[in-house]
């Protein structure tokens, strides 16, 4: 089947999570019904190896073995974004390896290096998309501290067709959606929460792990800003909001933890979360996620 992958990557980009059996091991079967669920809401775009699939917390041999197996379960019903990065070594057999699983395009995560510069990052990303025999590839910006010159000459590399932006910086990406060039497609990087005003100053689509628990209302989310229904949006990520705040907690260190706890709660154990991550949840965070499953039928044996 062929993909149209600009659409998709205006579309839901879904970040899905790793899961562990219960010797702490990868167990990436068990995703197969999260990724139905997934599939069958419309989700544009799923992603394996993103931040919410504890990305630093895998080894690279699993890594690897993820995009496979997951690239295997999806059987191309919609393209697949495999998450790459870590050193050039890592990030480059990482990325052939995802090209021969069948992935439709790397994302290529900024690298938390202490040591990056602007054109350090240029000569990596042209490495890590070499090395996929020429994948398109979405850049994950987490830091805008290169400016927007410094981030045009990274959309000026053959190959890329994204950037997930996931700085709080508004104004920043109006800048640079103004100077780069006109076929990237700017995706929302912060979750649905920061979705509608991303997307007034031109970003369209948005990235996600809710979609792990509740697609559907994902998808609502989505098709409400696509229709410049921002009071509609609003209302239904206001009704949304405490998981996601619940995720924010502890400077983020419970973003994955809400979700597979949640997952729990409706019968899928992903296994806990690795360190430096936070696991469990705190007696307060599981009581307000319980109240927000319960309220919204998503827990098991509920109606959703």
């Amino acid at each position: 089947m062929t993909h149209d992958l600009q659409t998709a990557l205006r579309g839901i980009s879904g970040i899905l999570v790793t899961p562990y059996d219960d010797k702490g091991e990868i167990a990436p079967a068990k995703l197969a019904p999260i990724l139905d669920r997934v599939v069958a809401a419309g989700v544009h775009l799923p992603v394996v190896n993103g931040n919410t699939g504890e990305f630093y917390a895998l080894t690279t041999d699993e890594a690897c073995t993820m995009v496979r197996e997951v690239a295997a379960l999806l059987d191309n019903r919609t393209p697949l974004l495999a998450g790459v990065g870590r050193g050039i070594r890592d990030a480059c057999r990482l990325a052939k390896e995802s090209a021969e699983a069948g992935a439709a395009a790397l994302m290529i995560h900024q690298p938390p290096d202490p040591f990056v510069s602007p054109r350090g990052t240029e000569e990596y990303i042209k490495a890590v998309r070499e090395a996929s025999g020429g994948l398109p590839v979405m850049l994950y910006l987490r830091n805008d501290a290169m400016g927007a010159a410094g981030i045009a000459r990274l959309c000026e590399i053959e190959g890329v067709q994204g950037v997930k932006w996931a700085t709080p910086n508004p104004m920043m990406l109006a800048r640079c959606i103004d100077i780069c060039p006109d076929h990237i497609v700017w995706v929302g990087g912060l979750a649905e929460v920061w979705a509608p005003p991303l997307y007034a100053v031109g970003a369209r689509g948005f990235t996600s792990g809710l979609i792990n628990v509740w697609p559907e209302r994902s998808m609502a989310i989505h098709a409400a800003l696509e229709a410049s229904d921002y009071a509609l949006a609003n209302r239904l990520i206001s009704e949304m909001r405490v998981f996601e705040d619940i995720r924010a907690e502890e400077l983020n260190g419970t973003n994955v933890t809400g979700v597979k706890a949640a997952l729990i709660a409706q019968g899928h154990d992903c296994g806990p979360t690795r360190p430096p991550s936070a696991w469990p949840l705190t007696e307060k965070q599981q009581t307000a996620l319980d109240a927000f499953m319960k309220a919204n039928g998503l827990a098991k044996g509920e109606a959703a």
